[in-house]
């Protein structure tokens, strides 16, 4: 089954469902349900204000961070990567893990430990 692509947070979707109830051999009746799915997200999605190149500023630091090496890493965040460190977005990876530049090194680091750095013109 295909389902539509949207650009936008909001995104809907006909399923059809084939409903099996009963309590015993025999005694099952079968339906064909039709239900519309919308997914839809109510608060901004960081992902829009971020791409590649955009500066951020870790506000968290991570327990254990990941080197973006082609062979990466997994070492406890000992001081590397602290709270108010800068960097830039090198690619994004799933699961809103991204790919950051920092001074350094380059490590992949989730999303929820870093937020967009506003810089003023």
């Amino acid at each position: 089954m295909a389902f539509p692509v949207y650009s936008s947070t909001q995104h809907s979707s006909i399923v059809k469902l084939k409903i099996i109830s009963g309590s015993g051999i025999g005694s099952c009746k079968t339906r064909n349900v039709v239900v519309q799915v919308r997914c839809e997200s109510n608060e901004p999605s960081k992902s829009k204000k971020l791409a590649v190149g955009s500066p951020i500023i870790v506000v968290e630091a991570p327990r254990m961070i990941k080197t973006a090496a082609s062979v990466p890493c997994l070492v406890v965040n000992s001081g590397l990567v602290n709270p108010g460190d800068v960097g830039r977005i090198v690619s994004r990876k799933p699961m809103d893990v991204w790919a950051v530049r920092l001074a350094i090194g380059t490590y992949l680091i989730d999303g929820k430990y870093f937020k967009p750095l506003e810089l003023e013109d």
